[in-house]
């Protein structure tokens, strides 16, 4: 008779064999969402896992392997459904998941008044830092700099997106705003500005002045890294200078 032995990593393998301290669902529970890990986030979408894997154990595996929840966030439903362990049911899960964050991050753009790059970052990031091509967007504002629409210019290459100022300030001319914001992402994680981004944003100024419309600043947004922040503002580099002086931004 052949008796084995299980193995001291093969002993708890689901869930629900942890403690219920390290359970995602009860961790949730009693000391809220933002005790959980990215790790544990996913799980709780996941639910299941597979033999010799739990949800945490497959969620920590794909995001390993893709880099962050945003890279995890900018797959279509197919792709991510051919990871190990997730399947089309948990794919369509994990991207309305995704999407229901963006649609909660729009609804709140409206309650901000959009007076720091940190604030412009925090309420446009989930709808465009984890698309996989470069994204421009206007942001319409009011007096008080709060937000009146958004509208998405022109979608580009993995690297690279062409917009005229034309086209930038026609919603804001048309929705008659007080000023705007340009918005866009680099998809390779890095905010630093490109030599098109620096000629784009002098002919946006400009053309802004003619029109006498504030153009508030232009924010490119990438990923958080180790000593840089995960946006760069062209009004904070001074790229962007009113001859008002009745503008400034607010503390970060």
């Amino acid at each position: 008779m052949n008796c084995m032995t299980p193995q001291p990593d093969a002993v708890k393998q689901r869930i629900t064999d942890l403690e219920n301290h390290q359970r995602p669902r009860e961790k949730l529970m009693n000391l809220g969402a933002c005790a959980l890990s990215d790790d544990e986030i996913l799980a709780l979408f996941i639910a299941t896992g597979t033999r010799g894997q739990n949800a945490i154990d497959i969620s920590r595996a794909i995001i390993r392997k893709h880099g962050s929840m945003g890279a995890i966030g900018a797959m279509n439903v197919m792709d991510l459904a051919k990871e190990h362990g997730i399947g089309i049911a948990k794919a369509s899960r994990l991207i309305a998941a995704f999407e229901l964050g963006s649609r909660v991050a729009r609804e709140r753009i409206h309650l901000e008044t959009l007076d720091s790059p940190n604030r412009i970052y925090h309420s446009f990031a989930p709808q465009i830092q984890h698309l996989p091509h470069e994204t421009v967007m206007v942001a319409a504002l009011d007096c008080r700099l709060r937000h009146l629409s958004s509208q998405t210019i022109s979608v580009g290459s993995v690297n690279e997106s062409i917009a005229h100022p034309r086209d930038i300030l026609r919603p804001v001319i048309a929705r008659g705003a007080h000023g705007f914001i340009l918005i866009h992402n680099h998809p390779s994680g890095d905010p630093s500005p490109s030599r098109a981004d620096l000629e784009v944003t002098r002919l946006v100024a400009d053309a802004s002045k003619l029109m006498q419309l504030r153009f508030v600043d232009h924010i490119i947004i990438g990923r958080e890294c180790s000593g840089r922040d995960a946006w760069f503002s062209f009004r904070e580099a001074g790229r962007i200078i009113d001859e008002c002086v009745d503008f400034h931004f607010h503390d970060r």
